[in-house]
């Protein structure tokens, strides 16, 4: 009957259950010495509660389990007791795995939160040696920079202090010097003195001699000149009389002066000859200015220096010339075809560059001969005019001694429009249009001799002729921003740094941000050409050799600039003027600018 209590705890109602409640199970009584009365009192309620206890309830529990065990539903009701017990225990086990689960859960949770503080606290820490470290370096260079400009300082005082000591010594040597001269003037003043006086003293008692030895001197000489006169006399008298009564030496010698003439003449025609081939091949012409072709009288002067550029190497087309992305693309391309064109032994293109003045015209004709392998000669207009007469043969000259290169030859005319003006509409003379016919007769043909490159302000003056044999127009205008920036930063470097490090002159500067520096000269600069930054940069180099230390500072730089862009404004003011002058009269080609530079 035990299992009809344990499934009463959990489980259904008895079935003696089902008419009602009953009075329950017997209340069991509290061992001795437990709550809190223990005395005589409680022992009588105790035994009145027993006393009043009804044991129908557990004859009717003892009689339904009876029945329950005779019924043939007895082993279900066990059955389902047990399962309900597994069910029950099955519950608990599931409540306590997700109660772990919920630990462990909550453990990986406090670990991700540990791991994001400690990488929070590592980043924090991170950031912290970095700032930090970040000071301390900048600490270190201000630290270094103070011991540069205390170093610097102290260096230029102690220069300061040699150069006062070198000036002191110099002083005291030259007063020295000065003392010493004049010591030994004033010796050599009394020598003179004395030696003057003793020999007047000596001629005044030796007088009667002198004046016989010159006496007898003068006599002595008449006489040896007499005596010689007759000799020779004689001697001319008796060859002359028996050279004519020979007939064969007369003959002889008539022939001999006759055959000297001839040979001088020859000598001279031959010399001549000889002359002007050695003009046409060695020589240089009296138009050329400057070319890079080896002359005989070079090669003899200057061995070492026609060896060196023997041995040069081809350069870039472009190294050292700025000009603008497009440009540089295109005068590139020309670089590379005219070199080809030599290699290939085609035949040369001829090129007109026109342009502002400084716009590097010149230095890109010689850069473009040196990459490709060729001589370069260069002539300007103005030279032609002065020649008069001469000045067709000095051109036939010019083009014959181009067209001996075994390189090739690049002939660049400067400002050709001097003397290749149009011949219907200009007033020119009778010498410069002969001239002129003479240039377009050797040009009349392309070569794979000579390449003609042209430069001009006022291409709109060429002749028309002259237009028809140029095959390539390129130009030049004026450097942008960027383009003037870069030519800053070049001519800087070249005219200020580069002597200020290598130390051979007397050059320093002073410190300060140079790359800015160079791009605020570049904003200010707009419509300057690239041969006026050039002698910006050489104005620069000027300004530190005037200054009292030779230390090219800041204020310095500003001040040469502000002047270089008053100069360049007032050249544009007379610009102006001429073209108001003289509206008829095309002026020089210069371009209005942008706020930037940028030609218009």
């Amino acid at each position: 009957m035990s299992w009809i209590f344990g499934l009463n705890k959990g489980g259904p109602p008895a079935a003696g259950d089902a008419a009602g409640p009953g009075p329950g199970p017997p209340a069991v009584p509290p061992p001795p010495g437990a709550g809190g009365g223990g005395g005589d009192g409680d022992r009588l309620k105790d035994k009145d509660k027993w006393s009043n206890f009804d044991p129908t309830g557990l004859e009717r529990a003892a009689k339904a389990a009876r029945e329950l065990d005779s019924s043939r539903h007895a082993k279900d009701a066990l059955d389902l007791s047990r399962l309900q017990e597994q069910s029950v225990h099955l519950e608990h086990q599931t409540r306590i795995k997700e109660y772990e689960a919920a630990v462990e859960q909550l453990r990986s949770d406090q670990i991700k939160i540990q791991g994001e503080e400690k990488r929070k606290t590592l980043t924090e820490e991170t950031r912290q040696h970095q700032a930090r470290a970040q000071y301390q370096d900048k600490l270190a260079r201000q630290r270094y920079d103070d011991q540069l400009r205390q170093q610097q300082l102290l260096n230029e005082d102690n220069l300061r202090k040699q150069e006062e000591s070198v000036h002191k010594q110099e002083s005291m040597r030259r007063a020295t010097i000065e003392h010493e001269m004049d010591l030994r003037h004033k010796n050599e003043m009394l020598r003179i003195e004395a030696e003057a006086k003793a020999r007047a003293k000596v001629e005044r008692e030796n007088a009667d001699l002198i004046r016989e030895q010159i006496r007898l001197k003068a006599a002595e000489h008449r006489q040896t000149v007499l005596d010689s006169i007759k000799t020779a006399g004689a001697v001319f008298g008796e060859g002359f009389r028996a050279f004519v009564s020979d007939w064969d030496k007369v003959t002889a010698t008539v022939a001999g002066l006759t055959l000297l003439a001839v040979g001088v003449y020859s000598a001279r025609n031959a010399t001549g000859v000889a002359g002007r081939y050695i003009e046409a091949r060695l020589g240089k012409p009296s138009l050329v200015r400057d070319t890079s072709r080896i002359t005989l009288v070079e090669a003899m002067k200057h061995p070492i220096k026609v060896g060196k550029r023997l041995m040069s190497k081809p350069q870039d087309a472009l190294e050292g010339v700025v000009l603008s992305p497009k440009l540089e693309e295109r005068v590139r391309d020309i670089a590379i075809a005219t070199r080809n064109t030599r290699s290939n032994k085609g035949l040369y293109r001829n090129i007109l560059m026109y342009g502002p003045p400084g716009t590097g015209k010149t230095l890109f004709a010689k850069k473009l001969a040196v990459h490709s392998g060729m001589d370069y000669a260069i002539m300007t207009g103005g030279d032609v005019a002065p020649m008069g007469r001469e000045g067709v043969t000095a051109m036939h000259k010019v083009f014959d001694w181009a067209s001996s290169s075994r390189r090739g030859l690049l002939l660049f005319v400067d400002e050709a429009d001097a003397f290749l003006r149009k011949r219907s509409t200009e007033k020119i003379s009778e010498d410069l249009r002969a001239t002129l016919n003479a240039f377009l007769y050797r040009t009349g043909e392309q070569s794979n001799k000579f390449m003609l490159v042209l430069a001009s302000n006022q291409p709109e003056q060429f002749d028309w002729a002259i237009n028809d044999r140029i095959d390539e127009i390129v130009n030049f205008g004026l450097p942008g921003l960027e383009e003037r920036e870069r030519l800053v930063r070049l001519y800087f470097d070249k005219y200020v740094l580069k002597p200020a490090t290598e130390g051979k002159q007397r050059l320093k500067v002073a410190q300060f941000d140079y790359g800015k520096k160079c791009s605020e000269i570049a904003l200010v600069t707009g419509g300057m050409s690239g041969r006026e930054i050039s002698k910006l940069g050489v104005a620069l180099q000027a300004a530190a050799y005037a200054s009292e230390h030779g230390v090219l500072t800041e204020t310095m730089i500003d001040a040469r600039v502000t002047e270089a862009i008053r100069q360049h404004q007032q050249k544009m003011v007379w610009l102006k003027n001429e073209r108001g002058e003289k509206p008829g009269v095309a002026s020089r080609a210069v371009p209005a600018v942008t706020e930037e530079g940028t030609p218009v």
